[in-house]
């Protein structure tokens, strides 16, 4: 059986693409259509120096195949939530905020599209 079908509501997965992974929370899965909704929480990019965290905990929630979504690891998102929660939501994301979380979508959209293989936007 799929790992991904047993998500469940208030799961934290991962959604990776290259340097990035996008967290979010899991709200429901709809199994007849195989998809996730959830509910973006941080934008992540890995970069050398140290990780640039986007807060997305005010930005509009997805509705995604659910296999392009992976577990997120406690280990993986102790230190970025952490990081992220002391602060208070803005009442609204701000224009750039939005377009990252835009952009990143659609990069993640385009690799599925271009190959319909989750595989190839994890980059394994």
């Amino acid at each position: 059986m799929d790992m991904s079908l047993n998500f469940q509501p208030g799961q934290i997965v991962s959604l990776k693409h290259g340097d990035m992974n996008l967290y979010a929370e899991v709200i429901q899965v709809v199994v007849s259509r195989q998809l996730c909704w959830v509910r973006p929480l941080v934008l992540v990019n890995f970069i050398p120096e140290a990780p640039n965290i986007t807060d997305l905990r005010d930005a509009s929630d997805l509705l995604w195949p659910i296999n392009l979504f992976c577990p997120a690891l406690d280990t993986e998102v102790i230190t970025i939530l952490s990081q992220v929660l002391v602060k208070e939501p803005k009442t609204e994301p701000d224009s750039a905020t939005k377009q990252q979380l835009h952009q990143f979508i659609n990069l993640v959209w385009q690799a599925y599209q271009d190959t319909n293989d989750p595989n190839t936007i994890y980059g394994t």
